[in-house]
């Protein structure tokens, strides 16, 4: 996924596919990269979306509000006229809704791998980094 191809793209994650990401952050700042439009979409209420994606730093080009995905991603193509639209989910569900609404579709361990992000708990990789911010030289 990472060079050679068109940035003409937007590309959608579901909420379960980000939370199997190590740094979500990180595979936000990576994908805009070469992706114009980057957001997340779910069946989940609008806060549980909000509230991952604020613990985590994301900030998103769109997300699917109180929609559900199918409607989220067809709201999403219409506003954003790129060459590619690309979904990137979790399960076999996923993949029917990306092919209804007319979507490529990745799963989130294919996606990692051709994008070299890594795998893992969001919640432990934040911890990780909350304990290498501690400061010794604190009084």
């Amino acid at each position: 996924m990472q060079g050679g191809g068109s940035s003409d793209m937007t590309l959608a994650f579901e909420l379960e596919a980000l939370k199997r990401l190590a740094d979500p952050e990180a595979v936000f700042t990576s994908a805009r990269t070469w992706s114009e439009y980057v957001g997340v979409v779910s069946d989940k209420p609008t806060y549980v979306v909000t509230n991952f994606t604020r613990k985590n730093r994301i900030r998103q080009d769109f997300f699917s509000g109180p929609r559900g995905k199918e409607e989220s991603l067809r709201n999403v193509k219409r506003q954003f006229d790129t060459d590619r639209h690309v979904f990137i989910g979790t399960s076999d569900e996923d993949a029917a809704v990306a092919d209804e609404v007319d979507w490529e579709y990745l799963p989130v361990e294919q996606a990692a791998e051709a994008a070299e992000w890594e795998l893992g708990d969001p919640e432990e990789t934040r911890k990780e980094r909350e304990a290498d911010d501690d400061r010794d030289d604190w009084p």
